[in-house]
């Protein structure tokens, strides 16, 4: 079950879009220094296709992307909710702590996806020594996002 803790609008997540953030729950990857420690706690609400409904009719006109933060507990929940949104035209983005896609189908959903464990000293997105990469997606191709 996927659960979210809150969510904002946010614009520093995805570069040149407007992104709903959800903050997903039960984070599974426990990351040494995770600046959003209390995610990794069965705490929210279910993110059910009403909720998403709910969104899209709240958010669906201010935003220009949904960016689910988190959701490695369940990604075949996380792809679901990607399709929902993409049948309205809205871009789609996933933040995961993995190394990998659980498979092919995410690149054909998803106009963003970040990877990677976050690794302290090594430092997020936006340092340039991290592991984790940002990826914007075209025609089911992975190409790498710079935040510099």
């Amino acid at each position: 079950m996927l659960k979210y803790y809150n969510l904002d609008i946010v614009f520093q997540e995805i570069p040149n879009e407007v992104s709903l953030a959800i903050n997903i729950t039960n984070c599974p990857n426990h990351c040494k220094g995770c600046h959003s420690p209390h995610l990794q706690e069965d705490i929210g609400e279910e993110l059910t296709k009403s909720v998403l409904s709910d969104l899209l009719e709240k958010y669906g006109n201010a935003v220009t992307c949904v960016c689910f933060m988190g959701g490695d507990n369940a990604p075949e929940e996380i792809l679901q909710s990607a399709k929902f949104f993409r049948k309205y035209g809205i871009k789609t983005a996933w933040y995961s702590g993995k190394k990998a896609l659980p498979n092919s189908d995410f690149t054909q959903y998803f106009n963003y996806i970040k990877l990677g464990a976050y690794i302290e000293s090594l430092g997020g997105l936006d340092s340039p020594t991290t592991n984790q990469r940002l990826y914007r997606i075209e025609n089911g191709e992975m190409f790498v996002v710079g935040f510099k």
